[in-house]
């Protein structure tokens, strides 16, 4: 191949984004017997590794996988859908903890890394945490944190810049489209959030800005009211003045029920 031919092939190279600790359509490219391999542009092409693999699959095809870094570091793709995606809060089990951190079950065969200088407190096995997830800018790994406020201040003040705008293409201030839930899973997401907190109240409520509810859940204010009538029909909470409570019937009733 001359010189120009690879130019060329270069240049003809389609430009992708991928986004990494979030899901992503690629194409896939290729088979083999350990799986396939997806589009994955100037980065090189991305494994999908054959469990993983939806059956039907073929060349050509788009699949919509989650993006994140295996036990080698290396980069690489699934179609499971993890409990939380990079710059998402989420409440996570610790698994397990060493000299340098503690590690916290987040639905993928790698566990999330939360280094002791990000726990709020210091993490034990066995219990759920609230948590932020981000790209460390050092290391350029998924992790976590549990001093969410730091966070929540950030997202906070970016909303409530007049001149900011959303990193999708809506231009209103609702749920992107990488974080839409379900109201019946952010009713769920929400009871266990009351339930692991102290006292069983939040300070949100439906007259709370719309900017501070997304920091708080990554969801917006129409999708948080939704899911405050759905727990209120069930009894399972009640409107304070300050914010919303658990009932009894909600502090006796067990988050999967």
């Amino acid at each position: 191949m001359t010189t120009d031919n690879r130019q060329q092939t270069m240049e003809n190279k389609p430009k992708i984004t991928l986004r990494l600790g979030k899901r992503n359509q690629l194409k896939v490219l290729r088979e083999k017997d350990h799986g396939v391999y997806l589009e994955g542009g100037d980065i090189g092409d991305i494994l999908l590794p054959k469990r993983y693999v939806p059956q039907g699959t073929k060349v050509g095809d788009i699949l919509d996988v989650f993006l994140y870094l295996d036990q080698d570091e290396r980069l690489i793709a699934t179609t499971e859908h993890p409990l939380i995606e990079v710059g998402q809060f989420a409440y996570l089990e610790c698994t397990w903890t060493n000299e340098y951190g503690a590690y916290l079950n987040w639905g993928l065969m790698k566990d999330l890394f939360c280094p002791f200088r990000e726990q709020k407190v210091r993490m034990q096995r066995g219990k759920r945490y609230q948590v932020y997830c981000y790209i460390d800018d050092k290391t350029y790994r998924i992790v976590c944190s549990s001093k969410i406020e730091k966070f929540q201040k950030a997202i906070s003040e970016k909303l409530s810049t007049p001149n900011s705008k959303p990193s999708t293409l809506n231009s209103k201030p609702s749920t992107p489209p990488d974080r839409r839930v379900l109201i019946g899973d952010f009713s769920t997401r929400l009871f266990e959030h009351l339930k692991l907190s102290e006292k069983g109240y939040t300070p949100y409520h439906d007259k709370s800005p719309a900017e501070e509810i997304y920091a708080m859940f990554g969801v917006s204010k129409k999708v948080f009211k939704q899911a405050v009538g759905d727990l209120l029909k069930r009894e399972l909470i009640q409107i304070k003045s300050d914010g919303i409570e658990l009932t009894i019937k909600g502090k006796t009733t067990g988050i999967e029920e």
